[in-house]
């Protein structure tokens, strides 16, 4: 395993600022190297450029020059958006000099052993639960990666007695190597980020990146339920520890009795939501364990109820106990963003699910749900068509609201699935005002008892800088109706 300290000296280029960026680059800078940080946004737009300005860093603005990658570059630390078609990225490719993202760097530093979260939809909330359930269990779990926190940073803090808890995207995990958590888990693929990936090869052989180094000293979680899940258990070193929904299993983390599949597959029906089922844990001594009811877990729906069996897999699989996790289980009331109840206007209650950002994550919310819902969506067109949301639109909507560079295409689907109130917003003087508006429109549609959705099914950056920015208008804008 290589490690910061063996760049001593050498040229290291950090290509994006950001957290991530900053958080490498005065690692780098700490142990050494020669570091170069280059960012195309210009420097009035990069204010994390005068922390490192001040610490003797080598900062580049306004452009990617040519004679960035040198013959003696030793190393390029991508940020994780930035696509490999960059030219800074291909000179590097073409001159040999080793690629990553900030999470390979992390890896080299981290005296912790770590559990990997990745998948389409989920990530945020199962690795959220994680680190609550780790505290719980006396774990000294460390929270950080995609969620928020740099990996570097939390693996400087990091001692052999803490668990790195790391989300982990597909961008990420393309730009690793060595990259080995102790316990892996891979919670879905649904087609997603094919702009930057190119295709769902790239993008499902990035997630399984995850895995790649692992023994069978470590665990692979494992969603039992998802074909891709279970086609990669095939070719993996790790040993396999599964969760399902629908399934008995003679060893890993299970609904009893099981979930009966649907079309919509994501909600609990009236007649489904009466019966009891317990969470499970099936050992590999032929014992089992029940964890609690599903119905008493802190968050509603189906997908929550398999974030949950993901979140225990990995803690169990980290050494926690089941009775130190029971009480998490129930007390736990999701993240920001993510199906967050904002509150009642008129008889009208408010749900944020501004993390959304594909059909497959709006659907499985909204299924969540029992109320009429008058959905708020739209965002970044990444080419998609969004004909898989017209069950959706003409079984569970009351009426759309669609705004940003997709709200044609929304619009044409809920035509087709002859939803009657749909209202597409047009672009204002700002994209808050736009988000605004959208509200305001989503209100007059909604009537006491409903509830409005917005759960976006695209990314954020047509309009936004970030899905939370998104979330925190539309909070806003709700609770000053």
């Amino acid at each position: 395993m290589d490690h910061p300290a063996s760049y001593r000296g050498r040229r290291v280029v950090v290509l994006g600022l950001a957290r991530s960026g900053v958080s490498v680059a005065k690692v780098f800078h700490s142990y050494g190297a020669e570091v170069i940080v280059n960012d195309k946004k210009e420097q009035d737009q990069c204010p994390e450029a005068d922390e490192l300005i001040a610490l003797g860093i080598s900062v580049l603005c306004g452009s990617h020059p040519d004679d960035l990658i040198t013959a003696d570059t030793a190393l390029l630390v991508k940020n994780p958006g930035i696509p490999y078609s960059t030219p800074p990225i291909r000179q590097a490719a073409a001159a040999g000099v080793e690629i990553v993202t900030e999470v390979e760097v992390a890896y080299w530093l981290s005296p912790a052993p770590i559990i990997g979260i990745t998948g389409s939809n989920g990530k945020t909330t199962t690795t959220t639960w994680i680190g609550e359930l780790l505290e719980a269990a006396g774990k000294n779990p460390i929270v950080a990666g995609n969620i928020g926190r740099p990996l570097c940073e939390a693996a400087v803090e990091a001692t052999e007695d803490n668990w790195l808890v790391a989300e982990l995207s597909s961008f990420q995990l393309k730009g690793t190597s060595g990259f080995r958590p102790r316990v892996a888990l891979l919670l879905n693929v649904v087609e997603t980020h094919l702009d930057y990936h190119g295709g769902m090869e790239d993008y499902i052989h990035s997630k399984a990146k995850l895995f790649a180094n692992q023994t069978a000293e470590d665990t692979a979680v494992l969603n039992w339920d998802d074909p891709v899940c279970r086609q990669l258990a095939e070719s993996l070193n790790a040993t396999i520890f599964p969760f399902s929904l629908y399934e008995k299993l003679s060893f890993g983390v299970a609904i009893e009795p099981p979930f009966v599949k649907t079309a919509a597959n994501t909600s609990l029906g009236e007649n489904e939501a009466a019966d009891v089922r317990h969470i499970v844990w099936h050992k590999q001594d032929g014992t089992q364990t029940k964890l609690l009811e599903v119905g008493e877990l802190g968050i509603p729906g189906r997908h929550n109820a398999a974030n949950a069996l993901a979140a225990i897999a990995a803690c169990l699989a980290a050494g926690a106990l089941p009775e130190q996790l029971t009480e998490t289980l129930r007390s736990f009331k999701g993240v920001e963003h993510r199906l967050e109840y904002v509150g009642e206007v008129k008889g009208v209650k408010y749900y944020n699910d501004s993390k959304a950002t594909n059909p497959t994550a709006t659907t499985m919310s909204a299924h969540s749900l029992t109320a009429p819902i008058v959905l708020i969506a739209g965002g970044l067109d990444r080419g998609s068509d969004y004909m898989e949301l017209l069950p959706l639109f003409r079984d569970r909507l009351k009426g759309l609201v669609a705004l940003g560079e997709t709200r044609g295409k929304l619009g044409h689907v809920a035509e087709l699935a002859g939803l009657a109130g749909v209202r597409l917003v047009e672009p204002e003087e700002s994209a808050e005002a736009t988000l605004r508006e959208a509200v305001r429109q989503a209100a007059a549609l909604a009537a006491p008892g409903d509830i409005v959705l917005l759960s976006p099914a695209c990314a954020s950056w047509d309009m936004f800088t970030s899905y939370e920015q998104r979330g925190s208008i539309f909070k806003d804008s709700a609770h000053t109706l």
